[in-house]
């Protein structure tokens, strides 16, 4: 597996830095949808060390002069891919980050994944947008109570 230049694997070791760049990113999603208690910002430390320890789990972040920028985490089980809590600090959304991370998702993918599975909030169009471009299929949505979840898929080709 080569990832793309400036992008790590993400360890045990990383968890509080990930929760930190993770809380971050996601307050003003939790503005956006009145709702404090969105998952990213109820996990804890010990959840994000156990996910990142997972084998199943392949945790991905961009790092410039040492400071991580976003993180992804991927869980593969059954030729699918779970991607979730794409983060990226506040001060560097919308200069490719995400964007980064989600060519560095397909390129440390197991050969056989066939299918990435993801979901995020109605209203976070620039998110959604992004997934688009990236080749990702608005599916249904979810109710959450407090708002609507979309999910998409991305179908992997063989090879």
């Amino acid at each position: 597996m080569t990832l793309p230049s400036g992008v790590v694997r993400l360890t045990v070791a990383d968890a509080g830095e990930v929760l930190t760049v993770q809380r971050a990113a996601y307050v003003p999603e939790a503005q956006n949808y009145g709702d404090p208690h969105l998952p990213p910002l109820r996990e804890t430390l010990e959840e994000v060390r156990a996910s990142l320890a997972s084998p199943d789990v392949i945790g991905l972040g961009v790092r410039e002069d040492g400071r991580l920028l976003g993180s992804v985490r991927l869980r593969v089980a059954d030729g699918v891919a779970h991607l979730g809590r794409l983060a990226v600090v506040p001060d560097r959304q919308g200069e490719g980050v995400g964007s980064v991370l989600l060519h560095a998702c397909e390129a440390a993918l197991p050969a056989d994944v066939r299918e990435i599975q993801l979901f995020t909030g109605n209203r976070s169009d620039p998110t959604i947008r992004l997934y688009e471009r990236f080749g990702y299929v608005r599916g249904d949505e979810t109710d959450m109570v407090t708002h609507m979840v979309v999910h998409l898929t991305k179908r992997i080709a063989p090879g």
